[in-house]
């Protein structure tokens, strides 16, 4: 590279060199480095997104086998639902501290640990044979989740900086990738085996993952001070009205999500007398839609507006959502379905985005923590929301006002 020149700021997060045409007898270094740089960035990119599919594989799993595991450990369904709460609860607490230390010491020293946990938690839910070890193993698990989602998200944002929103969604779509194993890994679980018998493959592939990640990072374990600067970061997170409308939009957002995705197969069973198995196929018709919706929208917010790209994907499962609560049929049923998981999936990589894009480069995984610790924070109401109105009033009106939550968030990102 000639004297006195700089790399750019975006190259110099991704690890790899701009291009520069060499003269004459010079050989191209940069663009050798620049392919190792993007070698690199693929590598990492699977990694955590590898680490983020299999562990949200065993999430999953823990709601199909609730009712198994309830009748072997002999608790009641209250019990149950307050260690899943302890769960959730430990998982957006650790969100910000996970993304200020990641972005104060660096992403591998939080990412390498949280995987760590995680193998030590499922391995306990593979084990739990009473009630206090299936707690420890909800906290182990919420805590390690924690510690990975965050600096994993800014990892992956800190290497592709130019095709973020794609990378988010390959991320993203983990999720659904994970939903989808879950579902069918579950029933032959309950038919052949123990409910605690697909923890422990869970564990060990999480264990693989571990390895494979320390191997490829070129990151040290680098730990500094303990101090974190929340009120600057709060501050620097409202500190102008499309901000905080982008905040009110996507909590709305995931306040809608942990309504919609708890109750939807009881939705169906219920309200439509959906057998266990066609509750079962149609809820995995949500993921299978997510799978392929999350890099495309992502894709699409990196070449146009993201906010516009959120717009349209929060009305199209607003429109989609009513259509749920007035379909009679199957076929209606199923149509409804896809379209409101195509509307709504499309928020997830494109929420992670707007707010990374909107945070500075030495504070985006404060910036990024502390926003999805809001929206855990109100994805966890969503359910308490939606059972209580189901309980008092119906499904129309439950799911009525998560309608109206998709409205207000779309208009709150279209003023931004």
């Amino acid at each position: 590279m000639p004297a006195g020149q700089k790399l750019s700021a975006p190259a110099k997060a991704s690890g790899i060199r701009s291009h520069v045409v060499p003269h004459p007898g010079v050989s191209n270094v940069t663009e050798t480095t620049r392919d190792d740089g993007r070698t690199y960035a693929t590598r990492m990119l699977l990694a955590v997104s590898l680490g983020w599919a299999v562990l949200q594989m065993g999430r999953f799993l823990l709601s199909p086998l609730l009712p198994a595991i309830i009748s072997d450990l002999g608790i009641t369904e209250a019990t149950a639902g307050l260690t899943l709460a302890a769960f959730q609860g430990v998982y957006a607490l650790t969100q910000y501290p996970g993304g200020e230390y990641s972005d104060n010491w660096n992403r591998t020293t939080l990412i390498l640990p949280g995987l760590a946990i995680l193998v030590v938690g499922f391995l306990l839910f593979g084990v739990a044979t009473s009630l206090a070890i299936f707690v420890v193993a909800a906290v182990v698990v919420g805590l390690g989740k924690g510690l990975f989602a965050i600096p994993s998200r800014a990892l992956v944002s800190d290497l592709f900086t130019a095709r973020r929103g794609r990378a988010l969604g390959i991320y993203a779509a983990g999720t659904d990738v994970g939903g989808l194993l879950a579902s069918g890994i579950a029933v032959l679980a309950l038919t052949y085996a123990t409910w605690r018998t697909p923890f422990l493959p869970v564990a060990v592939i999480l264990a693989v993952v571990t390895v494979l990640y320390a191997v490829w990072t070129r990151e040290t374990f680098r730990v500094g001070s303990s101090s974190l600067d929340a009120v600057s970061t709060v501050r620097r997170l409202v500190a102008s009205s499309e901000q905080r409308g982008t905040l009110l939009a996507f909590s709305l957002f995931y306040f809608m999500v942990g309504g919609f995705i708890n109750f939807f197969p009881t939705y169906l069973a219920r309200a439509h007398e959906f057998s266990d198995g066609q509750a079962s196929a149609t809820f995995a018709v949500v993921f299978l839609v997510g799978l392929a919706v999350k890099p495309l929208a992502g894709g699409l917010g990196d070449r146009y507006s993201r906010r516009s790209i959120a717009v349209g994907g929060l009305l199209l499962a607003a429109v989609a959502l009513a259509g749920l609560t007035l379909a009679t049929s199957t076929v209606g049923l199923l149509a409804a379905t896809v379209v409101a998981a195509a509307g709504y999936k499309t928020g997830f990589p494109l929420a992670d985005a707007i707010i990374m894009d909107d945070a500075p480069a030495d504070g985006m995984g404060a910036d990024l923590g502390a926003a999805r610790a809001l929206f855990l924070g109100a994805n966890a109401l969503g359910p308490a929301y939606v059972g209580v109105v189901v309980t008092y009033a119906s499904y129309a009106y439950a799911f009525g006002g998560l309608v109206v939550c998709l409205l207000v968030a779309a208009m709150l990102l279209l003023r931004g």
